[in-house]
């Protein structure tokens, strides 16, 4: 259930009421909307209504959840949660880009692509340090050397770094880099994976699993709410189907779907979920139709040599065009793609 308290309501009574709540048995997740701070109750035991809460000075309504996930649950929060991490907003009007390779495969890869993402107006530079391959005799990343190159490349362009995660001891080591740590669909429902990116504090972006239905995609994000961590980011990058076509089948209908029924924000991911880059910029331009608040795009300088999923992976050049056509998208829908820096030596090369 959520606490609604009214717009008056002073922080001695906010206390009062997660006092009580902890009396009931509540875990108590205090919220700071626009207007006003609603508090989620969260426990395993269940409550009869009236509760005897709406009594408490400065509590306006009390107001059941029914879905299982209640934090995440757009119920908890009148409003969209919009992500803020170092001047980037992910889930406002502005879409946040997200781009670069699968894989961080060396210091000079790395650089040459942050530059040329950067200067078709990415906000966020994305690159695997650790890597989840299925087979085990695939290149696996650099681990903490991939790492530092990410690190020199945000030095130099400015650029924001999203990289992923694979194991719970390792996210103290990823934290120390990364602005927003990754959970890859292979560990979804990783649930002590969770709790530890939970407990971080950094912002953390979940990919939807191979096979997870939104109830379950909903209910890993939860896990990482419960650590009072709200900066949960969805990233829906396909699932499994009976389609051989292509690599994943993108789900368009979950991202008006997830709009619907949780407040955080949601980005897509086209080039895993197709498994071709040519298909990168109509799913893109779709996914930002249906709703999404931003994409993750693989770029790399020369995707015939790419040591990961270079099939899917974009030229910078191809990624300067697909920027076009997303622009062209997010004006007719009301939203508004990062701009080009200005004067940069690399804008209107092709």
């Amino acid at each position: 259930m959520i606490i609604v308290m009214t717009r008056a309501a002073t922080r001695k009574e906010v206390e009062n009421v997660e006092r009580r709540l902890k009396q009931l048995g509540f875990d108590a997740h205090p919220i700071q909307g626009v207007e006003r701070i609603v508090i989620g109750a969260v426990g395993g035991k269940k409550i009869s209504f009236p509760t005897g809460l709406e009594t408490l000075p400065g509590v306006e309504r009390v107001v059941p959840i029914m879905a299982p996930y209640k934090l995440v649950s757009r119920e908890s929060r009148g409003s969209d949660s919009i992500i803020a991490v170092g001047g980037v907003s992910i889930g406002g009007p502005q879409l946040a880009i997200m781009a670069g390779p699968c894989a961080v495969e060396s210091r000079e890869q790395l650089l040459t692509v942050a530059r040329q993402v950067k200067a078709a107006g990415a906000q966020i530079l994305r690159g695997g340090a650790f890597k989840p391959r299925t087979s085990p005799y695939s290149f696996r990343g650099l681990e903490k050397e991939g790492l530092e190159i990410l690190a020199e490349a945000r030095e130099e362009t400015g650029l924001l770094i999203v990289t992923e995660v694979l194991n719970p001891n390792e996210v103290e080591l990823v934290a120390q880099y990364a602005d927003i740590i990754q959970v890859g669909a292979r560990n979804m429902q990783n649930f002590a994976l969770l709790r530890e990116v939970g407990q971080s504090g950094k912002p953390v972006l979940l990919k939807r699993g191979l096979a997870a239905t939104v109830e379950e995609w909903l209910m890993a994000a939860e896990y990482i709410l419960l650590e009072k961590n709200y900066q949960v980011i969805l990233c829906e990058r396909g699932i499994r189907t009976f389609e051989s076509a292509t690599r994943n089948t993108l789900d368009i209908s979950a991202i008006p779907m997830l709009k619907q029924l949780t407040h955080l924000p949601v980005v897509a991911d086209p080039c895993h979920s197709s498994g071709n880059w040519r298909l990168a910029m109509p799913l893109s331009m779709a996914a930002i139709a249906a709703g999404a608040d931003g994409l993750l795009i693989e770029v790399h300088p020369k995707p015939a040599e790419a040591l990961c999923d270079g099939p899917q992976s974009l030229t910078p050049a191809s990624f300067r065009e697909l920027m076009e056509g997303v622009r062209r998208v997010a004006a007719a829908v009301g939203r508004v793609l990062p701009s080009c820096p200005e004067n940069h030596p690399l804008v209107g090369r092709r």
